[in-house]
Parts: structure tokens; sequence; C-alpha cells
């Protein structure tokens, strides 16, 4: 009989102790100030216990667990310093690591989608894993050609863990806003679970891999691992390393910095141009920097289909913002469906709130800045602010989510590099009809 029943309970239960085990730390703190403790050392050991059970739980939870913690750890930097620093090496780890599955695990799910023959198509296979993601692992190999190739190999029973882990943390939505202030959990979550039947399938990854190494094959900034085999549930690909970019973020030089923010802006604003695809999956553990200075991308599981490029009305909107057009920009987001039924929002309001988004394009270069990105949460995040209500108003259609996230999700990381990027010309060279009028004058 399957004990994936027993294991989904044991995952909600372990999943249900986050919010009641930092909730049990709170009353042990305060019962430690009521006896004179120091509160600020107080705060630091409760903020550093609760980092190390976030880890500690989605890390082993893997599935839609280590997913929605790899969402969360892009938007970081938009936390209050005070606040951040621990959890922000528990989210960070949660971009490549994870416990290890057994190796009978992995030798059946190979035999399963390779035969049972499967060692004869490797000269040497690596039984340690090399890194770990949300849905499964990755084994260092030999092919045999004799090209090193990365292994990935899907955890058993992963589609009925996404399943169980994305319900019970929509349950739990509420109790873990706090931990990406500004932004509503929900709606991220329910966006997660539209993607995971895509990644589940293997197959369709390596197509979205495989177009985009035809695009991007011999570019002098970007490369994309070319793929050597796939299955439903494993997957065969060139092995290409570099430096994690989250070791960038973490001790970089000013220098390494901007040249990963740079490539990375170039790599998200040219693929839903050149490939018609955008990768939508933008955590820091997706990136690394080669040692000829070219951005490595990996895990093509989700990506978003763009046969035009992005899409014209958020172009259009982006453009009525930076000219300072408020009727125009209105009028448009009506249209759209940006602006909820029976709400009352002016020109001026909704011009506002969107314009600050917009800052990066109006010069040359923006240095990008974790106190610029917690200045913008805080501004739409806070129940004082006048922001807060016009946000209140507005709405984003389904067919926009994922692009807003994605586009998010990499200022996010640009602000984690603290990278100064030349922004303006990136995105110029691609939406040139946005600084047209600019061209004109």
């Amino acid at each position: 009989m399957s004990d994936i029943p027993r294991r989904t309970a044991s995952r909600t239960a372990k999943l249900a102790s986050l919010p009641l085990g930092a909730a049990g730390r709170a009353a042990a703190g305060w019962g430690r100030r009521m006896a004179g403790g120091d509160r600020e050392e107080i705060s630091a050991q409760m903020m550093a216990k609760s980092a190390e059970q976030l880890f500690a739980v989605l890390g082993e939870l893997k599935g839609g667990a280590m997913k929605f913690g790899q969402a969360l750890s892009v938007f970081e930097a938009a936390v209050p310093d005070e606040m951040a620093e621990p959890f922000r090496e528990a989210l960070v780890k949660l971009q490549t690591a994870a416990p290890p599955m057994p190796g009978a695990d992995v030798h059946r799910m190979l035999a399963e989608q390779f035969g049972r023959g499967w060692r004869t198509r490797f000269r040497e296979f690596d039984e340690t894993p090399a890194a770990a993601a949300s849905i499964g692992q990755v084994h260092r190999a030999v092919w045999r050609d004799g090209r090193e190739v990365a292994v990935k190999v899907q955890y058993p029973g992963a589609e009925a863990a996404l399943v169980s882990d994305l319900r019970q943390l929509s349950r739990m939505s509420r109790l873990l806003a706090p931990l990406a202030p500004g932004m509503e959990i929900k709606p991220l979550i329910a966006e997660l679970q539209d993607r995971m039947v895509e990644e589940l399938d293997y197959r369709d990854e390596a197509a979205n891999q495989r177009a985009f190494a035809a695009v991007f094959d011999g570019d002098p900034e970007i490369k994309v691992p070319a793929v050597v085999a796939s299955a439903p549930k494993a997957m065969v690909s060139e092995w290409v390393t570099g430096r994690k970019l989250s070791d960038v973020i973490r001790s970089g030089t000013t220098e390494e910095r901007d040249h990963a923010g740079a490539r990375l802006a170039a790599f998200h604003y040219s693929a839903p141009y050149r490939a018609h695809l955008l990768h939508a999956d933008p955590h820091p553990g997706n990136f690394q920097i080669l040692g000829d200075g070219r951005l490595l991308v990996v895990d093509y599981g989700a990506v978003a289909r763009l046969p035009e490029g992005l899409p014209g009305p958020l172009v259009q909107m982006t453009k009525f913002a930076l000219e300072n057009r408020p009727e125009d920009l209105m009028d448009l987001m009506r249209n759209e469906g940006f602006v909820r039924a029976g709400t009352e929002i002016t020109a001026a309001e909704a011009l506002g709130y969107l314009a600050p988004f917009t800052e990066p394009l109006h010069t040359e270069r923006f240095r990008f800045t974790r106190a610029w990105l917690q200045a913008q949460a805080g501004r739409v995040g806070d129940l004082r602010s006048p922001e807060f209500d016009t946000g209140r108003a507005l709405n984003l259609p389904p067919q926009y989510l994922l692009v807003h996230r994605v586009t998010l999700g990499t200022l996010g990381v640009l602000c984690q590099l603290e990278a100064d990027v030349p922004l303006r010309g990136i995105v110029g060279h691609w939406q040139p009809e946005l600084f047209e009028a600019d061209a004109a004058t």
C-alpha cells in the first residue's frame, strides 16, 4: 500500500508548525522580557530561531513549500534590515539546498525513466547530488560520448506533495504575509499552483530549455545549457558551472554586482522578444556568473509564453507613466481590467501609485538598493499610506500576473545585488516605443 497519504499528513503537520512555533517563541520571549531580559537580544534570538525553523521545515518538505520559500527569497530585499538578516540566509539556502533523496530512490526513478539499463548511458555517475531544488535534485555525470552532464531527477511523489503543500500554505497565507510586506501571498500561492503541472513534466522543461538555448547559442552575455536527453521525470543537460549569484550578492565587489545586474536585466528584458518566452523563476539560485563573464541561466520548468513579446497593454501603461499622462493611463487601465469595478480612484492617484516603479527608467543608469525596494514595499503595504487605499482599488488581470511577478522578482534580485544598471538603454533596445517621444524632442 502506498505511503503517500501518511507522508502527506506528516507534511501538513510540519507546515502547520511554522506559525505555531513562531507564536510559541514569541510567548517565551515575552516571558523573558518580564523577567528582565534584553529586548533586542531576545528579538534577535527569536528571529534567528524562526529562520532556522523556516529552513528546516520548508527545506525538508521540498515540493510546493520549498517552491514558495524560493519565491519569497526574491523579495527578502523588501524586508526592513533589522528584521531581515536571520531570514535572509535561511531563504537563500532554499534556492539550492535541501536534504537529498536516498540513492535507491534515485536509481529507481532513473530506471523508470530511461530503462533498467540506464547506467549504460553514462560513463560515470556521481551518487552524491550536486544540488537540490523544489521538485528534484541534480547529479553530476559523464555521458556516454564523454560530455560532462547534469542529471536532474524528480523526487518520488512530487505531484502529491506539491498539491498538499500549496493547499496548506494557502490556508496559512495571512500568517506568512509578514515575510513579504506589501505583497499578496494568496494570489502568489494560487499562481504557483497553476504552474505546477508544467514543472512536473521534464519534457516540457526540456522543450523550453531547447528553445532558449537555440536563441542564445553563441551569445556573448548569456549561456543556456544544451539539453542532452529528457523523460517525464528525468532530464540530462550540459554541465556548466560558475559562481553562484547568491555568492555575488553576499560577497561580490561593486563591479561584480553591477556586471551581474546588467546581465540579469539583459536576459529578462530581451527573452520575450528573442525567444517569445519569459523565464518565470528568477530567484538567485537559478543564475551563476561564468569565468568569461556570461550569465548562466538554469531551470526552465516555469516559463511565460509571449508570442508578441511583452503584452502591449503593459508596455503602453509604462509609456503613459513615463510621459506623465494620467488620463490616458487611467483609460487604458480601466479598459484592460486593472481597476476594480465599483471603486473610486483618480487618474492622479493611479499615476502616483505606479510612478515610483518607472523611476529606474528615467535616468541612463539606476542604482537598485534594498532601501529603495523597502520604501516601495512600505509605500504600498502600509495601512496608513494613501497608496495602500489606491492599491486596494487596483486589480491585476490573471493574464498579466506571471509577467508582473517575474518582473518584480527580477527587480528584487537587482536590489539584492545593489547593482548600478543601465536599465533605460537595455529596456529601450527591446521596447523602443517607450522612449519615442524623448527621441523626437
